[in-house]
């Protein structure tokens, strides 16, 4: 295969992958309209359901702003030769293989997001302004974008910077410990993403003694589960969306309330959106999502070795002098069709878990309280309850509302 022709097929996986999407956008618009099931009818009333319908309308157009300015740059990047532009420079400054990956990815992701910018200044001030959504500040909007770059350049420069030394140490075998490296690397923020990274960003408190704690301390209790740290977090600080979450293991779990959350839901619905997440617990649901996503890594990482020392996948981006860097932009184009696919059985796998999460709160608490804190969350957060089939299938992590209540009140 010559190298010209590799560009063309990375070409056409780009062009194919956004057609894909907008079809899938596309026949999803043409459900919001829709009338709602009488399971959802109490979801919305009329003034709310078409506020929700402009809001998908809003983002839908947006989107198809954002992803085809997105493929424009990404092809005219392609055949203007950009990476060989962005490499020469790169190059002008050292002659390591370590510092020029550093500097050209450095350039490229920091580069983009400037370019990308606007976009989510208007998404963030305009769109979500709008909606009733945003309650950033400018001043946060900045330290986020400040602090994601340095984010970026400590975590992924330095884990870029190893794996490049492995692969010159060890040649086709660097795999093997990049796959090591990155297993501990997310083992490591599993369990201390919270301790060490969400307070970088937001501020979390323990939730305070009183009747919500002592609801959720003896719920813990009736199922065995040992329960000390519960957080709350200043989501409030960004957005009006609600959320919870559960992240670490053993003596470092902790569960984690948005003080929206707090806000919006009654005690029992909080105790039942805290079962679910027990649930995911429970079942072993974090512990495969660790496991899949180290084997997957593992698989990916396996077939860039294979690939990566072949100059064609550099040649075909248009740029003269192979290397490590360059490399894995080329592979990571050609393996985004893999990706999408272990993308849709991953999905598949969360979709099927949250039914199993939702039982466990069903059978170990109560149904109905979780029913109507879904039907609240997805009512504040204006969301989509007649998606269509096919756009839940390709990118829904979770079931419908819709399915998640009927599965609640099935006997």
């Amino acid at each position: 295969m010559t190298s010209t022709t590799l560009f063309y097929i990375i070409i056409a996986i780009i062009i194919i992958n956004f057609i894909v999407d907008k079809i899938l956008d596309a026949l999803n618009a043409k459900h919001y309209n829709d009338k709602l099931p009488e399971e959802l009818q109490d979801v919305y009333d009329e003034t709310e359901y078409k506020k929700s319908q402009n809001y998908k309308a809003t983002n839908y157009r947006f989107g198809i702003l954002t992803s085809s300015f997105s493929v424009i740059l990404t092809l005219g990047f392609l055949f203007f030769d950009g990476f060989e532009f962005v490499d020469n420079i790169a190059r002008s400054y050292s002659e390591n293989p370590i510092v020029i990956a550093l500097i050209f990815f450095g350039i490229i992701m920091i580069g983009s997001d400037i370019l990308t910018t606007p976009f989510s200044y208007y998404s963030t001030f305009v769109i979500e302004e709008k909606f009733g959504f945003n309650k950033t500040t400018k001043k946060t909007f900045v330290l986020d974008k400040i602090k994601g770059w340095l984010m970026m350049a400590i975590v992924g420069g330095g884990i870029l910077s190893v794996i490049i030394w492995f692969y010159q140490s060890t040649g086709i075998y660097f795999w093997l410990y990049a796959w090591g490296l990155v297993a501990v690397f997310v083992v490591f923020m599993n369990m201390f993403y919270s301790k060490l990274i969400v307070p970088l960003f937001n501020k979390q408190t323990p939730l305070e003694a009183g009747s919500l704690r002592d609801k959720i301390a003896a719920y813990a209790e009736t199922v065995g589960f040992k329960l000390d740290k519960i957080f709350v977090i200043d989501g409030s600080k960004r957005s009006t969306k609600a959320n919870a979450y559960f992240s670490g293991f053993g003596s470092e779990k902790r569960v984690t309330l948005y003080d929206t959350l707090i806000n919006d839901l009654e005690e029992d619905e909080i105790v039942a959106v805290l079962a679910h997440e027990v649930g995911h617990y429970k079942k072993k649901h974090i512990i495969f999502n660790l496991f899949s996503s180290i084997l997957l890594t593992g698989f990916l990482l396996y077939i860039l070795s294979l690939f990566i020392s072949n100059p064609i996948l550099s040649n075909a981006l248009g740029v003269d002098i192979p290397s490590f860097h360059i490399g894995l932009i080329a592979f990571g184009m050609l393996y985004s069709p893999i990706s999408e696919i272990t993308g849709l059985i991953m999905n598949l796998f969360s979709r099927k878990f949250e039914y199993q999460a939702d039982d466990y709160a069903k059978n170990t608490f109560k149904a109905e309280p979780l029913i109507t804190s879904l039907k609240k969350l997805s009512k504040n957060s204006l969301s989509n309850l007649t998606p269509h089939p096919a756009y839940v299938f390709m990118h829904y992590s979770h079931p419908t509302l819709l399915e998640r209540i009927r599965n609640l009140r099935k006997q």
